[in-house]
């Protein structure tokens, strides 16, 4: 719009310019042929003196100019309309005069107090031998009105135009101002905590633009303040009751007469309690750690080797359990990952799929390939998990069986911490489960592929 603006502001000044040159080049050959014509006529006559010239303009009557003067070849005036007939033999030294008699075609013009001045001259040739020169100069004041009223109303535009523009440019910097203030308003509040406070921009500029990233950026800040939010409470909760039964026991201790082997009994509760604080303490830190530490050093690591690692790891709890575990390694796989996390996914799945699976039930873990990603299966024989519990296994804090999970010495953290890592690591896990003994869960675990090409020898 500016821009826009500016153009009409120049266009206006130079048609105003433009006209006076169009004027101009009209009037130079329209006087230029007049003089021509009379030039060719006093150069047919035999004889050029003051009676000569005066016969040949008696018989040009539509030459209508302002003062017509003929000389001679030295410049001695033999006609001019204007002046008296003593101006005969005098003199003209006009430039115009001089430059016509050394055989130049002149002409020249000029505007003032809304007059048009026109002067030509041209050289009188008879047999290509200068004789003289005839001089016309011509007063336009209707057509100088004209140059001058046009002028007049190019500058009244422009002037108007420039004030729009002025206008124009104040209103944008208020309306700019105001606008930006308003986000800086809005950074204030959401620096206060308030991130539900959207900014309204409208339009369609770049200001625009940067409401709504504005408004995406408060929106994610909110989400993640009321995970915040709920990870403390939720935290807190979990936290809250092995310390409640730690304090109780602890209480029960002091207040009443116990034998030692009552005494020993509840200790060695409190220390179950503790062990479970514990537990719960390092896996909130983990979960921590893989929210807080986007980068990785990753590696190239084979599957099948830590599958077997935490399958060693795991027996002693499997048989305690009275859970059998099966391996089925179809095609050993590298992967980029950090190592740790890959042990942690793989330790936290086969330890859920012990923990929840029924006396004498079977535990199935299967490793292949698929086109470019790697596949493990965790399979159990367990009691499953209710259709409308699927979609929030991977929350924290989330247990099916909260009674079972306390027993069992459950956090419901083990699967957050597992899908984080896997979204990490570029990854996908996904579950499938229905309800009914001996059915199960299925837990499906992709990974991108890493191949490793063999050095030739």
């Amino acid at each position: 719009m500016l821009i826009t603006f500016l153009v009409l502001v120049f266009l206006n000044i130079y048609c105003s310019f433009s006209s006076q040159k169009l004027f101009d080049k009209s009037k130079e050959t329209s006087m230029k042929e007049k003089a021509q014509l009379v030039a060719s006529a006093v150069a047919e006559e035999d004889i050029l003196n003051s009676d000569t010239a005066a016969g040949v303009i008696r018989g040009m009557d539509n030459l209508k100019v302002t003062r017509l003067i003929i000389t001679d070849y030295a410049g001695q005036i033999l006609y001019d309309s204007l002046a008296d007939p003593a101006a005969t033999g005098v003199y003209c030294l006009f430039p115009e005069v001089i430059q016509a008699l050394e055989g130049n075609n002149v002409f020249t013009s000029r505007y003032y107090d809304g007059v048009i001045e026109s002067q030509t001259a041209t050289p009188i040739l008879r047999y290509n031998t200068l004789s003289g020169c005839v001089y016309m100069m011509e007063y336009d004041s209707a057509q100088g009105q004209l140059i001058e009223s046009m002028q007049r109303n190019n500058l009244i535009v422009s002037a108007l135009l420039i004030v729009l523009l002025c206008l124009f440019s104040l209103f944008s910097s208020l309306t700019f101002s105001r606008r930006l203030r308003k986000i800086m308003v809005s950074m204030r509040i959401i620096r206060e905590g308030d991130y539900t406070h959207k900014v309204e921009m409208g339009g369609q500029d770049e200001l625009t633009v940067l409401g709504k990233e504005f408004n995406d950026l408060t929106s994610r800040l909110q989400e993640s303040e009321e995970r915040r939010r709920q990870f403390v409470s939720d935290a807190s909760h979990e936290l809250k009751t092995p310390l409640a039964s730690i304090k109780l026991l602890a209480d029960s201790i002091l207040q009443n007469d116990m034998d030692i082997d009552t005494i020993r009994e509840f200790v060695s509760d409190i220390g179950d309690e503790a062990d479970r604080l514990n537990r719960m303490s390092c896996k909130l830190l983990s979960l921590t750690k893989v929210n807080a530490d986007c980068r990785s050093d990753c590696e190239i690591v084979y599957v099948a080797p830590t599958i077997r690692r935490v399958v060693r790891m795991l027996s002693a709890i499997a048989e305690n359990s009275d859970v059998t575990i099966y391996t089925d390694i179809v095609n050993d796989c590298s992967i980029l990952i950090l190592e740790d996390d890959l042990y942690q996914i793989i330790f936290n799945l086969v330890e859920n799929g012990i923990k929840y699976n029924l006396p004498g039930g079977k535990l199935f873990l299967r490793l292949s390939r698929d086109g470019d990603n790697a596949v493990l299966e965790v399979r159990d024989t367990g009691a499953g998990i209710p259709e409308n519990a699927i979609r929030h296994i991977f929350e924290r804090f989330y247990r099916v069986d909260k009674a079972r999970s306390r027993q069992s010495g459950g956090s419901g953290l083990g699967l957050a911490i597992v899908h984080d890592m896997v979204m990490r690591n570029r990854g996908h896990i996904r579950v499938e489960s229905s309800v009914g003994e001996n059915h199960g869960t299925v837990f499906t675990l992709e990974m991108p592929i890493f191949d490793v090409e063999d050095d030739e020898p």
